[in-house]
């Protein structure tokens, strides 16, 4: 892999994490308080865990592991939470890993892009690490917006003033 190809890579999962970012913070918007930590049955996360639940996994992955740092992840215990942060304090938590893990990508080289590392006990190359960062936010932001709209009965609006109708050229 050459430096081009892995700077376009950087940029295209910074790109992807800054997106789901501003996904998470319209769907929090639309919330109160009390809305964050409900959960649909007691087989279900709520919104509260689920940004904890992000926060473990990206510092484990992204800061941790690309960034040559101690493991000091405790995942059941984003699960377990059934308060004890206020919205704004999630979002700003998530925020800042967010913004740990996007400095951690840009000062990666190409050999620690490529190398490999045994994360949660699966083995990926720095890249693979990326991707599983990105893949992974994706998924709960997904979930997040789901539950909003679920909650609120509306349309998040996240590509307002956006003609996605627009054909490839």
């Amino acid at each position: 892999m050459n430096k081009e190809i892995a700077q376009e890579f950087k940029e295209q999962i910074i790109y992807r994490l800054d997106e789901s970012i501003r996904m998470i913070t319209i769907s929090l918007e639309q919330l109160s308080e009390d809305d964050i930590w409900k959960r649909c049955n007691s087989s279900s996360n709520s919104i509260g865990n689920l940004i904890l639940h992000l926060c473990g996994n990206i510092t484990q992955y992204a800061i941790a592991s690309l960034g040559n740092l101690e493991d000091k992840r405790d995942r059941d215990t984003e699960f377990e939470a059934k308060n004890g942060f206020s919205k704004s304090q999630l979002l700003s938590k998530l925020n800042a890993i967010i913004e740990a893990a996007k400095i951690t990508l840009l000062n990666c080289s190409v050999s620690e892009l490529m190398r490999k590392r045994e994360v949660q006990g699966f083995s990926f190359s720095g890249i693979g690490i990326a991707i599983h960062v990105t893949e992974h936010l994706s998924y709960h932001t997904g979930q997040i917006a789901f539950r909003t709209k679920q909650l609120k009965n509306k349309d998040l609006g996240f590509y307002d003033g956006i003609d996605l109708n627009i054909k490839n050229e």
